[in-house]
């Protein structure tokens, strides 16, 4: 498991990653293709081998990102591959958009016509509409009002308009208010698209699919479905099943550093937030907040250890923690202890760490740290 520090580190499985893919490639129909969502560096699990692997082993040819910067990285990982910018890009690096063979996307004519002044060659540009996510986007009250501003924005010099897309705010719901409110969601973006056909305007995309709504409402109509948190194995809502197989690709370990025995009346850690009630003994583990592994978990979380789940006991600190391995005896100093993932017959989520403190597994798995090494096993 060398060359790295064994402190903590995170064992990204590059199988799983590929069986993922073939799942939820299983789950749409013709046209659909998989749009792999890679912001954030591959949502936490490092984008460099999380690219490279999708696209030169599981032909995954359509990426997305947040921002230029994680666009150019995707671009040199995968040279011929169509990578869209879900959020801002500053007008004056428009050039570089063009530049780079990157799609943008666009949320106004007033940021579409800057893009198309600042680029001094054709801008690719997908347009989102705003059908009621509240963040970005056209926002009009109907889609023939819609279409006229994208057929509008069509006519802007060296702006070369491919596709619209929008975002769910509730795909990953079954509320029935939910349903009926996505329901409106893909019906406006799918007027507009069907009138804009009817005017003789006919885009290479229309997508608006993200990981829920591919689990849970896909249709061939979304030209794209664009896999997140899925492509990771994480539920977009731990309340709604995740199709089988669909797995984990991350695990999070650290050590054991020392054990020692505390007796009754002992504090454990900063502000003396835990007093042991009885003798017990107390490992301290080489990870902390500082590492992504939350301060919120104090006194809440478990972790693995042999296969048994040990509760961290008072404050998780910058670089460590302690936890109670009263009851198991056979825990010593460089004993490999599990805080995301399988140990024995027992597992930990990144779902499951944020159920304790009140958060989603993207949250998670995207704060765990660049100085936390990503171990890659295929």
């Amino acid at each position: 498991m060398k060359p790295y520090l064994k402190r903590a580190w995170a064992e990204v499985s590059l199988s799983q990653l590929r069986k993922n893919v073939e799942i939820i490639k299983g789950l749409n129909s013709p046209p659909t293709e998989v749009m792999a969502v890679v912001k954030a560096d591959a949502y936490g699990h490092g984008d460099a081998h999380i690219v490279r692997t999708l696209a030169q082993d599981c032909g995954i040819t359509h990426f997305a990102v947040s921002n230029l910067d994680e666009a150019i990285a995707v671009r040199n990982y995968a040279p011929n591959a169509e990578i869209l910018i879900l959020g801002y890009t500053p007008p004056e690096y428009a050039h570089e958009i063009s530049m780079h063979n990157i799609i943008q996307g666009v949320v106004s004519t007033e940021y579409a016509e800057a893009l198309a002044a600042n680029s001094p060659a054709s801008i690719r540009c997908h347009i989102k509409i705003d059908t009621g996510m509240g963040r970005i986007g056209l926002k009009h009250d109907t889609p023939a009002e819609c279409a006229d501003e994208i057929a509008a924005m069509m006519k802007i010099n060296k702006l070369s308009v491919e596709g619209i897309y929008t975002h769910f705010a509730v795909a990953d719901s079954d509320a029935p208010d939910n349903i009926a409110y996505t329901d409106k969601q893909q019906s406006f973006i799918l007027d507009t698209y069907d009138e804009l056909v009817s005017r003789g305007i006919k885009l290479r995309h229309c997508h608006f699919m993200n990981s829920a709504a591919t689990c849970y409402r896909n249709t061939s109509r979304s030209t794209l479905s664009r896999a997140g948190i899925i492509l990771y194995g994480l539920h977009p809502d731990v309340s709604l099943d995740i199709p089988e197989g669909l797995e984990p690709v991350m695990e999070l370990k650290a050590v054991i550093s020392h054990v020692k025995t505390v007796n009754k009346g002992d504090c454990i850690s900063y502000g003396r937030t835990f007093v042991a009630e009885h003798e017990m003994r107390v490992a301290t583990v080489t990870i902390g907040y500082a590492d992504g592994y939350s301060r919120l978990l104090s006194g809440k979380g478990e972790i693995l250890v042999h296969g048994k789940r040990c509760r961290i006991v008072g404050r998780v600190c910058m670089d460590q923690l302690m936890i109670d391995v009263s009851d198991v005896p056979e825990a010593k100093s460089g004993d490999i202890v599990t805080l995301i993932g399988k140990d024995g017959g027992d597992i930990i989520t990144a779902d499951d760490l944020a159920q304790v403190y009140g958060t989603i597994g993207y949250e998670v798995v995207c704060g765990i740290s660049k100085r936390v090494p990503r171990i890659y096993i295929d």
